[in-house]
């Protein structure tokens, strides 16, 4: 069963899934991908950390607009609510 995805939850598991992938950086919310060197590649892995941890799944039509971690975070909340 998926875990409960609260803000806290969904900022924690993100900022790990980032920091795994070797973001530059500090991890934040208002960190911008290309501020953390995140590529589109680091983003598909990041959207199967989040689909295996909350049930959620991103597609790359999702996450391709997203600018900052912070937009992430929000759209995996309103997703799994």
């Amino acid at each position: 069963m998926p875990a409960q995805a609260t803000a806290a939850s969904v900022e924690q598991v993100i900022f790990a899934g980032l920091a795994e992938l070797g973001a530059d950086g500090e991890v934040s919310r208002e960190a911008t991908f290309e501020q953390l060197d995140v590529d589109s590649l680091d983003l598909v892995e990041l959207a199967q950390i989040v689909d295996e941890e909350f049930g959620v799944e991103l597609q790359g039509e999702d996450v391709k607009d997203l600018e900052t971690v912070g937009d992430v975070i929000d759209l995996v909340v309103a997703r799994a609510s």
